[in-house]
């Protein structure tokens, strides 16, 4: 793991609670896509951010969703903030995870994101999609409301040029507006995969979303040792 410098790039809004960060790291880092970085606070305040751009890039991107004031990421934003005012850079550790994208496997793959862990699995289809992957590829993200959906066109736009992906966006509480599938993004998943057993699935959320996924997987023909989320170190 190195510590960089990265200058801010920009700071925008994708909803009125996440934000999207672009840094231009002050040298070349290499990190495999589903891996993520450390914002450094301090020396003893180090916060861990999934990566959402491909490691092909030449800028970091990151997704914070920051839903309360003085919260642990909406501190991160101000951080941000402050130094983008004063021209100033931010300091990273990076790459670290151990629930990266295993290269070289030929299997399946399940992509599955809830909420702000949709940076995670970002990282992996814009990775796959530059190297034209031949893999079979499920996409599945899942909000609770349709405003917390962000940057669908861009999604299905890259998942497009994969010649065998499907990217699939599912919306808890769906209303009138909303044509695409609702309730719950994994019952969505079983619902449309019989067997999970030939698929390498990787997951990010909410860690009782993790846990509870992993468990009715498991009982959907999933197998642990191709399931992969960082939550798991944790639950």
């Amino acid at each position: 793991m190195k510590t960089i410098n990265c200058q801010i790039v920009s700071l925008t809004s994708l909803t009125a609670h996440v934000f999207k960060v672009l840094l231009k790291p002050s040298e070349k880092v290499d990190f495999i896509a589903g891996q993520y970085l450390n914002f450094v606070m301090s020396d003893e305040d180090k916060r861990p951010f999934s990566i959402a751009s491909s490691p092909n890039s030449d800028l970091i991107e990151l997704q914070i969703g920051a839903f309360v004031a003085d919260s642990y990421p909406m501190q991160v934003i101000e951080r941000i903030t402050s130094a983008q005012s004063e021209n100033n850079p931010i300091t990273v550790e990076i790459p670290s995870g151990n629930a990266q994208l295993r290269t070289t496997s030929e299997r399946p793959l399940l992509l599955l994101a809830g909420g702000t862990g949709f940076s995670y699995i970002k990282s992996m289809f814009e990775y796959l999609a530059e190297q034209n992957s031949q893999r079979h590829i499920m996409v599945y993200w899942g909000v609770r409301e349709l405003e917390a959906a962000y940057e669908l066109e861009e999604t299905a736009a890259i998942i497009a040029k994969l010649p065998y992906a499907n990217f699939i966006p599912v919306i808890e509480n769906g209303n009138d507006a909303w044509q695409g599938k609702t309730g719950l993004v994994h019952q969505a998943v079983m619902h449309d995969i019989v067997s999970l057993e030939p698929y390498d699935i990787y997951l990010a959320g909410r860690f009782e979303m993790v846990g509870a996924i992993r468990t009715d997987f498991v009982e959907h023909g999933a197998l642990l040792e191709h399931m992969y989320a960082d939550a798991f170190a944790f639950i």
